[in-house]
Order: C-alpha cells, then structure tokens, then sequence
C-alpha cells in the first residue's frame, strides 16, 4: 500500500515541516469526520501543475454514520475543474463551501502505484452518472502557508435527525475546523494517534472554559457508570464527581491535549483524551473523548502474565540441561582417558550449547534471541577447551539478529560442533612434534542475513580436510550430527572444503518463523 509520504514525495511540493504537519492531521483527523458524519480528504496540490491538479494523500470515513465515498482515492488525482472550490481554500486561506459532483473511483483521474521511480499514468475521465454533494473545503495551513485542503463530503438530502447529540457533534466539528483555518489543529510535536486512541463513538464530553461539564454522551455517560460514577455529569467538574481531573486541568491551563489512563478500581481502566478548544488562540473549552480499555488492559496483564511464565520455564529448563550438563562433566573426569571419557565430554558440550538458547530466552521477552550473545558463549566455550600449545585467536564479525528459538537451538549445537571441530583438529595437538613454534592460528566466524537466507562460515587457516573428505559419507559424530541437523531442522545446506584451511559454510533459509526482528531502520 503506497503511502501518504510516498505519495507526496513523488507528486506534491511539501518540505519537511509541512509533511510531518500534515502526517499528524491524518492521525487525529479521525475525530473531524466522526463530529461532521462525513467523509474526508486531504488534497494537496501536485507540482508543477499550477494548481490545475491535486492529488489525494488521504482519506477518512466517519465511525458515526455511513460513507458516500466508497471508493478508495488515496493517490488519485482531482482536476480543479471537477472541484474549484478546492483552488480556491487554497488561493484565499478561508473556508469554502458548495455543491459539487461527487467523486468516485471512475471521476477522478486514476493514479496507480507504481515501484519505485515510476510516475502515476493518467488513464483520462471516465464519464460516469452525475451525482452531486455538499462539499466544504478547510485550508491546512502550516507557517502560514496553505499546504492542503481538507474537503468534507457529504449528502445534500442528508436526513439525520437534529437532536442535542447532532446538533453538540456539528458544533465541535466547526469549533476544530476553525481551529485547522488557523492552523492551531492539529497541535504541534503532538501524536496521539496510537490503535489506542479513543474515537468519537467511544464516548465524548464537552468541557467549559471553567472545567464543567457542559455534555456527555449516551457512551461516555456508560464510562462513566464502569468508574463508579451514577450522579448527572452536567454542570459538574469530574473531580465533584469522584473522577481524577489531571488531563482537563494540564489541557485547559497549557492549550495542549492531554492524554492519560485513570483507573477506578484495579478491574476498570478508562483512556482519557482531552483537546483543548481554541478561538484566536485562547482556551474556550475542552472536548474530553473517553475509551473504557478494561479488556485490553486484562489482556496485557494476561500477556505479561504468559510472558513471564514462559521465561520461567526456559529458566527451569536451562538449570535441568545445566544439572545434565554438570553430571556428565562429573562422570567423564572418573572416567580413564579414552573414548569414553572423550564420548562424555562431547555429549556435555552439547548440552550446554542447547542450554545457553534457554538462557538467553529466560532473560529476554518473546520467543527470539539475539543469535550474536549465543555466539559469544559458545566461542568461549571453544577457547576453554583448546588443548593446542600454538595459540589460537577466534574472532566473529557480522550478525544474524533476532532468530526464532526453533532455529537457534539447533544451530546453536552446530556453530559449537564446527568450532570445536575448528580448535581441536585444524591446527596441530600437543602432542604434535610442530605444534610448539607455529605461527598463531586463526578461526573466523562470518555471520550474515541479507533478508533471504542466514549465512554462517567458520573458516580456519589450519591443516585443512583430509584427501578425498566428503561431509556426506562422514563417519565422525560430531560432523554427522551437524549435517543432520542443518538438513533435517533448519532445511539447509552446508559445505565443507580446503581452501587454505578449512571452510565450513552453513546457508539456512529464512521463513517467516526464522527471524522475527532484524536490525530494521
């Protein structure tokens, strides 16, 4: 889906400044077409066309009443020929109202998203059956030049009834659609445009210039019950009514919404959003919207509570494998030297290489590690276990990022099988009549993910494979493990060759489960 910024990037003259002016209108604008039971777009003019043209950046259908816009007409072009009234908000900076045709998907001139670099094709008007529309245009200012217009469509024969809510919701919306003229709406370095954030239909109050209560709706009235509260609002200040009042006295003091959560009793949470209603920059009022987010709040809680309770066990489960761990260590040192001993210690290292995931997995939230602190463990472990007299430098570069515990374990296990494999038999032993003297002997780890796959090479400037070594025909354990486990769990592939030591390279594919988060920005 191409976006507002693509979009002006692309065919609209917008600095800096007035797109993010712009990009915080379209994350509170919610709130204007829900007060207006109207549709809403951001038009802004494309460059270079004189004004002749305008291209859609965004578009708002009301929660409080049915679109007449059913098409979608982000990033399609409006001549001013279909829409005058647009050119001209934009040329006098003062709100215009009129009938217009409507628009729809076929009326206007269509702009197709298109890769990078590409242009919007014009495929020409459509004629299509006239149908016409109240249409208001409200300039958007920003430093005191009109950069868009917001254009609010809605039915000529519009027959809702006028009752108190209409008549209070029109009022408001003509209140902020005021304040957008004179460029006070939306509020600067303000964002409160989180899946949280409270609409209209949530429940809304209007608030006086003195803090009191002056409407509630039927939904905020209902909020109001979930917090304890069964007396008449109106007239009242919320702090009469039992109610913490933070938000409306900061917004009504400061000129600037405040938004925040009050919880009654530890059963009832209830999102708090006020907006501070301006005329010629003085605070008139407030409209306070209030969302009850008890369930969401017990959900977060149950999350947390899973979360936790899953780290718990990944911790229990790293002690199990430790105490596994330990007990083989104990069993292979009462064990005469030899293959047994050597069987033990290998099945040890194994098993702390499996315990390290759920280490890390005990610490960190969610169900990924970050695979380079499980790269420095294991190196460790390698450089614990060297037995070589020539000394030995392991050094890792790159990184995978966050990798899924389901693929970590096991390529955990096979990162410390190769990087034994590395510091045990690439460089000569201690017995070894060369290994005293030799220059010193080096072992890379090379991580890397390019979105794709996950690449990891172990290379060594040791004594390289034995003639005729196949990884496929391989009798040693250690080495058979590793094959099995980057075929059979992580649906890899890995190669094994001489080049001036030896190379082990290890490609996993990525799926969907196979990374969750890497290194974005």
């Amino acid at each position: 889906m191409i976006t507002p910024a693509e979009i002006a990037a692309e065919y609209a003259d917008l600095d800096h400044g007035a797109l993010a002016h712009l990009k915080r209108l379209l994350g509170a604008w919610g709130v204007l077409s829900d007060l207006s039971f109207s549709d809403l777009l951001l038009l802004t003019p494309v460059k270079g066309s004189k004004g002749s043209r305008f291209v859609v950046l965004g578009q708002m259908r009301p929660s409080t009443s049915a679109t007449i816009l059913g098409a979608d007409l982000v990033g399609q072009f409006v001549l001013d020929s279909e829409w005058p009234m647009v050119g001209n908000a934009l040329q006098t900076g003062r709100t215009i109202s009129g009938v217009a045709q409507l628009l729809t998907a076929t009326s206007v001139t269509a702009g197709r998203s298109q890769p990078s670099g590409a242009v919007m094709v014009d495929t020409g008007e459509v004629p299509t059956v006239p149908e016409e529309a109240q249409i208001e245009c409200v300039p958007v200012p920003f430093q005191h030049w009109p950069a868009a217009v917001i254009v609010r469509v809605s039915a000529l024969d519009d027959r809702r009834r006028t009752g108190r809510l209409e008549r209070i919701y029109r009022d408001l919306y003509h209140r902020l659609a005021t304040m957008v003229e004179a460029g006070d709406f939306p509020f600067a370095g303000e964002d409160f445009s989180g899946e949280d954030a409270p609409r209209v239909g949530d429940g809304l109050m209007v608030i006086d210039s003195e803090g009191r209560i002056s409407y509630s709706s039927p939904n905020a009235m209902s909020a109001l019950h979930r917090m304890g509260v069964n007396a008449s609002p109106d007239g009242k200040r919320l702090v009469e009514l039992g109610v913490e009042e933070t938000a409306v006295e900061r917004a009504l003091a400061t000129g600037k919404p405040v938004i925040e959560e009050v919880e009654r009793r530890p059963d009832v949470a209830v999102l708090v959003h006020c907006t501070p209603l301006l005329a010629s920059g003085i605070v008139t009022g407030a409209m306070v919207l209030l969302r009850d987010v008890t369930d969401l709040r017990r959900l977060d809680r149950l999350l947390l509570s899973k979360d936790a309770a899953i780290r718990e066990v990944h911790h229990r489960v790293k002690n199990n494998l430790q105490t596994i761990s330990s007990l083989l260590s104990l069993q292979a040192r009462r064990l005469e030297p030899g293959k047994g001993r050597e069987a033990l210690r290998e099945s040890e290292r194994r098993v702390r290489s499996i315990s390290l995931v759920h280490e890390i997995l005990s610490r960190e939230p969610g169900d990924e590690v970050p695979f380079r602190d499980i790269v420095r463990s294991l190196v460790r472990m390698a450089e614990d276990s060297v037995l070589s007299r020539r000394e030995l430098q392991i050094r890792v570069s790159g990184d995978l990022g966050e990798v899924a515990a389901e693929v970590a374990t096991p390529l955990a296990v096979v990162l410390a099988e190769v990087l034994q494999n590395a510091v045990e038999h690439a460089f000569a032993s201690e017995s070894d009549d060369d290994g005293c003297d030799g220059p010193i002997g080096n072992v890379a780890v090379l991580l890397d993910n390019d979105g794709k796959r996950l690449r990891v090479e172990v290379r060594d400037d040791g004594r390289g494979l034995p003639p005729g070594f196949d990884i496929e025909r391989t009798t040693s354990l250690g080495l058979s493990i590793v094959r099995d486990l980057v075929k059979s769990q992580l649906d890899g592939e890995i190669a094994m060759e001489s080049d001036g030591g030896t190379s082990v390279v290890i490609d996993v594919p990525i799926t969907q489960m196979t990374v969750s988060h890497f290194m974005q920005g």
